[in-house]
């Protein structure tokens, strides 16, 4: 099959012999596109038209292209079909039974303008390496036996049938997996630790507590394939000798609540979990344990209390670590969803495939959030190594509008900012480290010439100060005096010696905090200092705002030459500030304008006549 040529035409496609299955993205970013009524339309028509034997239909997990959705595969051509409303529904069951492509649904690239046919030909599929979402589009999470038929299992059967716990804790170390839920520590050598501790019983977690503002790989994974999640880890209970294993996920995933869910019973019943699994005397059981959406939770030790049942959940002194003593004072081994999904992959393939994949020392690939100013948002899962210009221009599409890249921050809340003159820095635990951020969970939020860093700066901070758990001072007060001068910069009541200030500051944060929270927090000041101090001297000496972002560093004001008098922008202000006549000239009374900016977005494109400006203020 080629590329549709026409809009609205229909392109013949050869003669298939076999069934089709239409695809469906049933994960939360489609569910806002109303993806249950293209469904539901799928399955009415479907029956309605007595078509069941030639056509299934199967809702799926989130298939990445967010930004894209209701998103559509048929199978086995995987023709790629996006926004799908419930009215294409017959044309493109039409299309299927008659062998043809509905053009006006496919994908048109925004480089080459032409429109792609096949999901594996999208620009923002080609350079994705999707190990674990390969499978979100092609599985009916609720159904244990599409896991199955996909190979899900069998590295459970090759575990219990013929490995020792140590061979198994081996081959995960020559694999060189990472944990993915941002600190990177060796996943090998954290279950030989566990293991070597001869307290019993023992227990492992999975930590879904995702609260990264935009990020959600963990929900995308749980709600899309969670069996691969149990897979990995009741091998890795058997590898430590663990006889329990509890999920902790925030109660804001719902979906993902409800097919992890299913997937334990489903499990239960097939003797996957439960007493005796696969007949080999291994017992393992899984529990869900919701949380109530502390951001803090996210770090293992406050994640352990918090299911203890300990209020306010909040992070523990340091040593022990949990392997040695964690939940309810027993070794605990706590691995992210990502990690415990790769598990099964390495077993099934190999520890010398997985450690091909990535760096030196970052293997596999990583899942992450691409949001923020670029065309193509949604989930990427790429090698390690991968440089950020591929990331967000070849995959992402590159910036809305033709404006200029300026940064991206990775690593959630507590990452660091990323300027453009980096743009072709590898992504990896180490690279990422070397330039003030960190790989995190796998936010990454891009941002254009339009934004403010040191607003940035705050922003963040204004997050991380509200979900400090408070029992560090360091952290405790430091995020708020942080936070607290920074607003005031961006109000334009900047200070000499604020910048220095910001920079101690800073510093004692990160030294003086217990977990990860404090010790990252400071990252998005001081990443910006270190690549965006220029922006910082603008606010303090200048009192001027570069980006023309800061709301008490503008105005609007509207040019003479342009205004036609159309009363468009009087009309909408809400603080009355816009004075004139009209088919007259207007202008605005800058002790009433409130900085909200309507005006500007609402003036008429023909005019015109509405700018920002952030002069000096001496």
């Amino acid at each position: 099959m080629g590329k549709g040529k026409s809009e609205g035409a229909a392109t013949t496609v050869s003669k298939k012999t076999k069934k089709y299955c239409i695809s469906v993205c049933g994960g939360t970013g489609c569910h806002a596109y109303n993806c249950e009524k293209v469904s539901q339309a799928f399955f009415d028509a479907v029956k309605d038209r007595g078509i069941g034997a030639s056509i299934d239909i199967k809702v799926t997990g989130c298939h990445g292209f967010c930004e894209r959705g209701p998103i559509v595969v048929i199978y086995p051509e995987r023709i790629f079909y996006q926004r799908v409303n419930p009215e294409d529904v017959d044309e493109i069951l039409d299309a299927c039974l008659n062998d043809r492509i509905v053009d006006r649904l496919l994908y048109c690239d925004p480089t080459t303008k032409e429109k792609t046919v096949h999901v594996e030909d999208v620009c923002f599929y080609k350079k994705q390496h999707r190990l674990i979402l390969g499978n979100n589009g092609r599985i009916d999470p609720t159904a244990i036996a599409d896991y199955i038929d996909l190979g899900g299992y069998k590295a459970i059967k090759k575990v219990l049938s013929g490995m020792s716990p140590q061979e198994v804790i081996d081959e995960i170390t020559r694999s060189g997996l990472r944990g993915r839920g941002g600190a990177g520590f060796p996943t090998g050598r954290k279950w030989e630790l566990c293991r070597q501790s001869p307290d019993v019983p023992k227990y492992v977690t999975c930590n879904a507590d995702e609260g990264d503002p935009g990020a959600y790989m963990d929900r995308s994974v749980l709600e899309g394939n969670p069996h691969s999640v149990l897979e990995g880890m009741v091998i890795g209970a058997y590898a430590i000798g663990a006889n329990y294993g509890i999920v902790y996920v925030r109660t804001e995933y719902p979906l993902a609540i409800k097919n992890l869910r299913i997937a334990i019973e489903q499990a239960e019943q097939a003797h996957i979990l439960g007493k005796n699994i696969c007949a080999s005397g291994f017992d393992f059981t899984i529990k869900i344990c919701e949380g109530a959406g502390a951001f803090v939770c996210g770090e293992e030790t406050a994640l352990i209390a918090s299911i203890e049942g300990e209020r306010p959940p909040e992070p523990r002194m340091r040593p022990p670590f949990p392997t040695e003593k964690g939940l309810w004072g027993r070794p605990t081994n706590n691995n992210n969803v990502e990690t415990w999904a790769n598990v099964p992959l390495i077993i099934n393939k190999g520890a010398a495939w997985y450690a091909k994949l990535g760096t030196r020392y970052s293997k596999g690939t990583k899942i992450f959030s691409l949001v923020g100013k670029v065309n193509n948002t949604g989930l990427v899962e790429v090698p390690m190594g991968i440089r950020l210009r591929e990331i967000i221009y070849d995959i992402g599409g590159g910036i809305p509008d033709n404006k200029r890249f300026k940064a991206v921050q990775t690593g959630g809340p507590s990452g660091g900012c990323i300027p453009a003159e980096l743009l072709d820095l590898n992504v990896d635990f180490e690279k990422l480290t070397e330039a003030g951020s960190m790989m995190g969970s796998g936010g990454m939020v891009v941002m254009d010439e339009d934004t403010c860093m040191v607003d940035v700066a705050k922003y963040f901070l204004a997050f991380l100060k509200d979900e400090s758990c408070g029992k560090c001072t360091s952290c405790r007060e430091g995020t708020i005096q942080m936070y607290e001068i920074v607003k005031r910069i961006t109000e334009g009541d900047g200070r000499k010696g604020d910048i220095e200030l910001l920079e101690q500051l800073g510093s004692v944060v990160q030294r003086a905090s217990l977990c990860g929270l404090g010790q990252t927090a400071a990252n998005p000041v001081l990443s910006t200092l270190r690549y965006f101090r220029d922006e910082y001297d603008a606010h303090i000496k200048e009192k001027r705002c570069p980006a023309l972002s800061c709301k008490h560093l503008i105005s609007y004001v509207i040019d003479r030459e342009r205004c036609r008098g159309c009363t468009v922008c009087a009309k909408a202000c809400p603080a009355g500030a816009i004075i004139g006549k009209p088919k007259q000239f207007y202008r605005i009374d800058q002790s009433k304008c409130i900085k909200c900016g309507i005006c500007m977005t609402i003036c008429p494109p023909k005019f015109n006549a509405i700018s920002a400006t952030s002069p000096a203020i001496r």
